[in-house]
């Protein structure tokens, strides 16, 4: 250790140095001697493009991970937890990216499980449970019923609970991990208030996201990363969104949007009177033409994702009809979507999109086997390969191999499996639902691209995005839901944030 890392390691307004920590798995070293100091009461954002090891390093803070070597030194002692719950018992809290709840138990099951308030020792005080957990909700200003089921909630509230879950630990550090990924601009308001009041008491907060933006408006310090290795730390104030993709993608990107060269043609999909059966979309009536990207838009629970999973068939319609080049269809569920040329890329993909403990070749021609059939019941190992060959080449995925768990890629990365599985399928219909969430800026770029290229080939895309900026830059046309009815269309050439703010809260 030098007589810097010694020196910061002592300076008691630091929480935490991690100092040169490495970590090597089967064919890919994660993190090659990287480190990292945190302090009290400060906002230090964790950057880097997908793989570049950031989830690795908080994994082996957290204890999710043991680090091949370096050290760990929290209040200037040297740690190793040795599981979540052990750094959760210190001091240290994660929200992750991916969502892991009980669903069917309640939102106060979530926060204090492993841990109930006891009655005698040998049962639970429901009161005081229900009690503790409307007291973090009300400091935190989160207005959620404690009893209810977390199944019944959208994203967006079953990550504040989360974030409410580590607050309630009382921790010293809390690590965000793409924390605002399904929140709305209000809820991310919120959040970065939350943020604000942690810091103001001392809190250490590590926050990681790829959203630039976000970065230099909460952040007190930046730490890029590249490829496992550390690149600089900075104070937020000397950063700009070029400099910080510079750092993270050791190139110049000269826009974050691609050129559209895309040219919509004659229609292609038509959506007349769709309701749901038991969801909120009523009566909602829409077209898109070939080779263009329309956009749908709208505050969190307008009924967007829902429009998308109605159209798929994985969601009950109550009434409405389906028309694909003149020929109405009924896609009645996944299957029969699929085989009428449509494919679907989920918002959750932990829970609906990936099969994590599969292959990154399972996880890539599960939606295709059919084309790689051997004499109608033999499945081709070689024709799997050559395909799983190209959706990795194309799509840029950093994997050891075909044979890696996907639950072992990042993020980002597998996202882009989901993505390439679909393109596989050569689909007409491609539904996309905040396809770039969790993504790095280069990796967005590179999917933005694919989409237009898509468009440009006749292909109709459908994409759901909380980003306005996202929907602005790639979308020809955007449709705008509130309150899950159509509020209105604009084209995106001609539109503001503002005039789609103004729609999304129609029906509101």
């Amino acid at each position: 250790m030098g007589e810097s890392d010694v020196t910061a390691a002592a300076n008691e307004d630091v929480l935490l140095s991690m100092i040169d920590i490495s970590k090597e798995f089967p064919g890919v070293k994660a993190l090659d001697n990287v480190s990292l100091t945190i302090r009290r009461g400060a906002v230090h954002a964790l950057m880097g493009e997908n793989g570049a090891g950031k989830s690795t390093l908080m994994k082996c803070l957290f204890g999710m991970y043991q680090k091949d070597s370096g050290r760990i030194l929290f209040e200037g002692k040297e740690t190793n937890f040795k599981s979540a719950r052990d750094a959760l018992n210190n001091g240290v809290a994660m929200v992750h990216q991916e969502l892991n709840q009980a669903l069917k138990r309640n939102v106060m099951d979530n926060i204090w499980l492993g841990r109930y308030p006891m009655i005698g020792g040998v049962m639970v005080n429901e009161g005081k449970m229900y009690n503790d957990t409307k007291a973090v909700f009300d400091e935190l200003g989160i207005n959620v019923d404690p009893r209810r089921v977390m199944s019944t909630m959208p994203v967006s509230e079953r990550q504040m609970v989360e974030i409410a879950k580590a607050v309630s630990f009382n921790s010293k550090i809390i690590v965000f991990d793409e924390p605002t990924s399904s929140l709305t601009e209000k809820e991310v308001d919120h959040l970065f208030g939350i943020i604000n009041m942690l810091r103001d008491r001392g809190v250490g907060i590590i926050y990681i996201s790829h959203k630039m933006e976000e970065i230099l408006r909460i952040s007190d310090e930046v730490t890029i990363m590249r490829d496992g290795k550390y690149i600089a730390t900075k104070p937020a104030g000397e950063l700009t969104m070029d400099v910080i993709i510079r750092l993270m993608v050791g190139r110049e990107l000269t826009s974050r949007f691609p050129e559209k060269t895309n040219a919509p043609g004659a229609t292609a999909l038509e959506v007349e009177n769709l309701s749901g059966m038991y969801n909120q979309v009523r009566g909602v009536s829409f077209s898109a033409r070939k080779g263009e990207i329309l956009g749908l838009a709208g505050l969190d629970g307008s009924g967007r994702t829902q429009v998308l999973e109605l159209i798929f068939g994985i969601l009950t319609r109550k009434s409405g009809t389906i028309t694909l080049n003149g020929k109405r269809i009924r896609n009645r569920n996944s299957r029969e979507s699929i085989r009428n040329s449509f494919g679907l890329l989920t918002e959750e993909r932990r829970a609906t999109g990936i099969f994590s403990i599969l292959s990154v070749l399972e996880n890539t021609v599960i939606s295709s086997l059919r084309k790689h059939l051997l004499f109608g019941f033999y499945l081709s190992a070689a024709s799997m390969r050559e395909d799983t060959r190209w959706s990795v080449d194309s799509m840029k995925i950093k994997t050891p191999g075909q044979s890696t768990q996907l639950r072992s890629l990042s993020g980002g990365n597998q996202q882009k499996v989901i993505l390439g599985r679909w393109l596989l399928n050569d689909p007409e219909v491609l539904l996309l639902d905040e396809p770039t969430r969790g993504i790095d800026v280069g990796a967005k770029y590179e999917i933005y691209q694919l989409m237009i290229d898509l468009a440009r080939r006749g292909k109709t895309v459908l994409m759901v995005s909380n980003e306005m900026g996202e929907l602005l830059g790639v979308c020809d046309r955007i449709i705008v839901m509130s309150g899950g009815r159509l509020a209105g269309e604009v084209d995106a050439r001609d539109t503001n944030q503002e005039e789609i703010m103004t729609l999304a809260a129609k029906y509101v």
